[in-house]
C-alpha cells in the first residue's frame, strides 16, 4: 500500500493554471499533489555569444526553492553566495529537456530562459519542472508567432517529465516524498508527447533492480506523461 493510499499506476492530481504572472511572456503554476511550481519564460532578443551568427535560437533554465518550499526553512542561495551542486545539476537537466522539442533553427537567433521557483516540495520538483516549464515556453512561443516574430513553430513536440521508483517492492508511478525518500530504486523519465525518449535518470537507492523492472517502470512512465501532455494540451 502506497502512503498516499493510489494505486500502483495512479498519478497524483495535477493542475496547470496559466497566467499566473503579469509581465512574463509564459507563465504557469503547476500543481502535482503537494508539489506547486511557479515557471515563467522570459524572451530575450539575443542568442548567447557562443551562438552568435549561427542564426540558432537556445532554450535555458534556472531552477530554485524557496525557503519554506519543504519541512524546515533552506537558506537562500543567493544568500549562500553559491548555488549548491543540486540546483546546477537539475537547473540543465530542465534546459536540455526542454531544447529536446525544440527547432532551433525556426526559434531564430534569441533566448528564452525558464524560471521554475519551487513553493511546496513534496517530491518530483524538478519533474513538475519539466512540465510546467514547457508550458510556460509553449505561451511564450505563441506571442512570438501571433506577433510575426517567427513565421514557423518552433516546438515539434510536448515536453513532460514523471518521477518512477520501486516502493515496497512494487513499482510505483509519481512518487511523492515519502515514497521518494524509502525508494529501492528511483528514476525520472523525460519523454516527448509521441512517446520518444529524452533522458532517463535511473539509480538502485538502497536495492538493485532487474532489467524486467525497469521495463515496467518505463510502462508506467508512458502512461504517466500521457496523463500529463493531456494536461499540457487543456490549457494551452
Amino acid at each position: 500500500m502506497r502512503p498516499s493510499g493510489r494505486k500502483l499506476e495512479q498519478m497524483r492530481a495535477i493542475s496547470i493554471e496559466t497566467g499566473v504572472t503579469k509581465h512574463a511572456e509564459g507563465s504557469c503554476l503547476i500543481r502535482c499533489g503537494d508539489t506547486h511550481v511557479l515557471c515563467t519564460a522570459t524572451i530575450e532578443d539575443k542568442a548567447p555569444s557562443f551562438l552568435k551568427g549561427t542564426g540558432l535560437g537556445w532554450v535555458t533554465a534556472e531552477y530554485g526553492m524557496l525557503p519554506r518550499a519543504t519541512n524546515s526553512r533552506n537558506r537562500r542561495e543567493a544568500a549562500a553566495g553559491k548555488q549548491s551542486g543540486r540546483t546546477q545539476e537539475i537547473q540543465r537537466l530542465i534546459g536540455r529537456a526542454l531544447r529536446a522539442g525544440v527547432d532551433r533553427v525556426a526559434l531564430g537567433e534569441r533566448q528564452i530562459v525558464i524560471d521554475c521557483d519551487v513553493i511546496q516540495a513534496d517530491g518530483g520538483t524538478r519533474c513538475a519542472s519539466i512540465t510546467g516549464g514547457w508550458v510556460a515556453l509553449r505561451l511564450a512561443v505563441n506571442k512570438l508567432l501571433k506577433a510575426g516574430v517567427i513565421t514557423s513553430d518552433p516546438l515539434v513536440d510536448h515536453i513532460a517529465a514523471v518521477s518512477c521508483g520501486i516502493y515496497a517492492g512494487q513499482p510505483v508511478v509519481d512518487l511523492d516524498y515519502l515514497e521518494d525518500s524509502e525508494a529501492g530504486t528511483d528514476g525520472n523519465f523525460i519523454l516527448t508527447g509521441r512517446n520518444r525518449l529524452v533522458e532517463v535518470q535511473m539509480s538502485a537507492e538502497g536495492a538493485t533492480f532487474s532489467r524486467d523492472e525497469m521495463t515496467r517502470l518505463l510502462d508506467l512512465a508512458e502512461t504517466g506523461i500521457a496523463h500529463l501532455v493531456a494536461a499540457q494540451k487543456a490549457v494551452i
